[in-house]
């Protein structure tokens, strides 16, 4: 069950460092509230991805859970009772506010992430493949 897997790990890495471009730079009314909303759960299940090589369906599940955890903690303002309030990254990177856009964004982007590996077990099982 754990295996490292480079492939995972390299794109966790861009998504990260684009999570975080997304914070620092942009300020628009699409890219940072919703852009970075669909990057999110695909990051975290390229994270997990890399070091356990567990089945797609479940591990997107999984993440679209966690997901909607951390945005349900958020309507009950989780950052304060955490005594965080005051920190810019934690305010960033928990969020403070809930949003059913968010969930939708959380929901689109597992559905990215299961298209694509529909797409990548297609491609393994064509016959082309095996010549």
């Amino acid at each position: 069950m754990l295996k490292f897997n480079l492939k995972y790990f390299t794109l966790a890495l861009l998504l990260f460092i684009t999570e975080v471009l997304i914070a620092r730079y942009m300020h628009d009314a699409l890219i940072r509230p919703y852009g970075g909303d669909v990057l999110v759960g695909i990051l975290v299940y390229c994270f997990i991805k890399s070091f356990m090589n567990t089945p797609v369906k479940p591990t997107i599940l999984a993440v679209l859970l966690f997901c909607y955890t951390i945005e349900i903690l958020q309507y009950f303002h989780y950052v304060e009772l955490l005594g965080l309030q005051n920190s810019k990254l934690a305010r960033t990177v928990l969020g403070v506010g809930f949003s059913w856009i968010d969930m939708l964004c959380y929901t689109l982007g597992m559905l990215i992430v299961l298209s694509l590996e529909s797409i990548k077990a297609s491609e393994k099982e064509a016959p082309w493949n095996t010549l």
